[in-house]
């Protein structure tokens, strides 16, 4: 292998285009089209635009994470994210990409591009574009993914090591929040222990309207890098806390924005299995509350939101932990009250 296939960088079109004819991923007279993909902090990401009009994405994982924080993972998290989409197929078919192929010495991944057009469901609903039937389809969606347990046992070993759920989520969004609020140290603290030890479901990890496309009235689901065996509640308060932050940001919108989020967690608790509710509706308050929290205060703040509503969103956050709530409807009422008040 040469030099320039050993450290490819593929958002080097010279490097990238020398990787894929080495490896003998295209043709060597093959001339593809390379578009590089923004938006997110973790990897590189290259769309590969090819003659056969079969085209490609690729992601590279980053050692040090693009965050204007500190915020380092290893890059084999690339290789659980392969796995995850290998799994994902099965369990939500026709809903995420294809896999295509994984290098395990250079940390790339390769899956079909989703077909255009399509169109990003965050950018979509901070333009306003709202839609309850995306939501209960969001909802129905990681039903599915929390279910699969019961149809594919085998997913308790095959995604049973969580390292990267601590390196992407525990400690950016709890562990560093705790030491940027004060306040709901104790609150995260406990939180971070009782997460560590409730492992019954399938859970995504990054399950929100960043990880989303719209396609042909279908939501594909991208970036699987933190999937794991763990507590399902976490992608509740992950995702709730996305519909939240976009209800603060667009007052024109936010009774919207709070019914998507009472749409959403509806067809979630309808198209779930009694035996992970009953363990799902105990603690997925409390990850809203903390998820919101850490995306006003934690290394992965809301981009959208200015210093104002960050710290707004602190204070509302910081006040319902305090309530102490359990019920994820009542949540969403008082947090529709808050923000009418403030």
């Amino acid at each position: 292998m040469s030099a320039a296939a050993s450290d490819v960088n593929i958002e080097d079109p010279r490097s990238l285009l020398h990787y894929l004819r080495e490896r003998q991923l295209i043709a060597s007279d093959e001339g593809p089209r390379f578009h590089i993909l923004t938006g997110g902090v973790s990897n590189r990401t290259v769309l590969v635009q090819r003659e056969s009009g079969k085209d490609w994405v690729l992601k590279q994982a980053l050692a040090k994470l693009r965050v204007q924080v500190d915020w380092f993972s290893a890059p084999e998290r690339i290789h659980r994210e392969a796995k995850g989409l290998r799994w994902l197929s099965d369990v939500i078919p026709g809903h995420v990409p294809r896999f295509v192929f994984e290098d395990d010495k250079r940390h790339i991944l390769g899956m079909t591009a989703i077909p255009q057009p399509h169109e990003n469901w965050k950018h979509a609903l901070l333009n306003g574009k709202i839609d309850l039937d995306h939501a209960g389809s969001f909802g129905r969606l990681l039903a599915q993914i929390h279910n699969a347990v019961l149809s594919f046992p085998e997913l308790r070993d095959e995604f049973a090591e969580r390292r990267f759920f601590e390196e992407l989520r525990l400690e950016p969004y709890y562990c560093y929040t705790a030491s940027q609020a004060p306040a709901a140290q104790d609150f995260l603290e406990g939180l971070i222990s009782e997460t560590r030890g409730r492992r019954f479901g399938l859970v995504h990890g990054d399950y929100s309207p960043k990880n989303v496309l719209l396609h042909e009235s279908r939501l594909i689901l991208l970036d699987h890098e933190v999937i794991h065996f763990g507590d399902p509640a976490f992608d509740l308060g992950f995702s709730l806390a996305h519909f939240l932050g976009k209800a603060l940001h667009l007052p024109l919108h936010r009774a919207e924005f709070l019914n998507m989020a009472r749409a959403y967690w509806r067809a979630y608790a309808g198209a779930l299995s009694s035996q992970i509710y009953s363990l799902v509706h105990s603690h997925a308050a409390r990850h809203t509350l903390a998820c919101t929290l850490a995306r006003a205060a934690g290394r992965s703040p809301l981009e959208y939101l200015d210093r104002d509503e960050r710290e707004r969103l602190r204070h509302v956050a910081l006040e319902l932990i305090e309530r102490d709530l359990a019920d994820i409807e009542e949540l969403i009422d008082i947090f529709e009250q808050k923000l009418a008040r403030s």
